[in-house]
């Protein structure tokens, strides 16, 4: 009985020892804070390594505020654009990356 209880206690640990690792290290690590102007609410999040390629629909996010949040019809699951070039149109010029927002939302930074 000891013995097993040893292997089931180290086999947990092993586990846990790979897991750890992956929820420490969310992409590149950067974390943030995005406001959702729709709903009043701060949302943490997490900068992943996905630089995305123009395609499919994005959110624009303009210095850390966006409209819509989970649970707005208009929430893209944290495909955001920059409108780097200033120009107010989704073009070549701009960033294009996958940033989760993480609830539940705030109602302080």
């Amino acid at each position: 009985m000891k013995r097993r209880l040893s292997v089931v206690i180290v086999v947990v640990v092993l586990a846990l020892m790979s897991v750890v690792p992956a929820f420490a290290n969310r992409g590149d690590g950067a974390l943030g804070v995005i406001y959702v102007t729709s709903q009043g609410l701060y949302y943490d999040t997490f900068v992943t390594n996905e630089t995305l390629p123009m395609e499919g629909q994005f959110q624009k996010l303009t210095n850390h505020v966006t409209d819509y949040g989970p649970g707005d019809p208009g929430y893209r699951g944290g495909r955001w654009w920059v409108d780097v070039n200033g120009n107010n149109v989704m073009d070549e010029g701009d960033t294009f990356f996958h940033c989760p927002l993480l609830g539940p939302g705030r109602t302080t930074p």
